[in-house]
């Protein structure tokens, strides 16, 4: 059984960095993605970042371009996700999100293409 768990939220000023990351226990599929998506009350699930687990191709939303770093670690069941130079409008709910065998795709950044999800980490930037 795949379970995904984040950490590494929390509250900053503008300007300031996090780190986030997600432990992948379970997770072994080397032809899917994991993602970042981030989430504030009343809109959608804005997907954020992505890598591609068979050979580190990694997307961005042009909102984070340049400013955010997605990465796997060493022991490849951890997904990270550098913030530098953050804004308010990065404020929101950060989940981890990784595509399974059977599930169906529609983009890297449309959450219906992952089956598996963390439970979210709170990231709140102050201006």
């Amino acid at each position: 059984q795949v379970q995904l768990v984040e950490s590494g939220g929390g509250s900053v000023q503008a300007g300031g960095s996090l780190r986030l990351s997600c432990v992948a226990s379970g997770y072994t599929y080397s032809g899917g993605y994991m993602a970042w998506f981030r989430q504030v009350p009343g809109k959608e699930r804005e997907g954020i970042a992505a890598i591609y687990v068979g050979d580190g191709h990694t997307l961005y939303a042009d909102s984070v371009k340049g400013r955010f770093a997605i990465s796997r670690g060493n022991a490849e069941n951890t997904l990270y996700l550098q913030m530098n130079a953050l804004k308010p409008e990065d404020t929101g709910v950060y989940y981890c999100a990784a595509t399974s065998r059977v599930g169906g795709w529609y983009g890297w950044s449309v959450p219906n293409s992952y089956s598996h999800w963390g439970q979210g980490t709170q990231v709140t930037v102050s201006s």
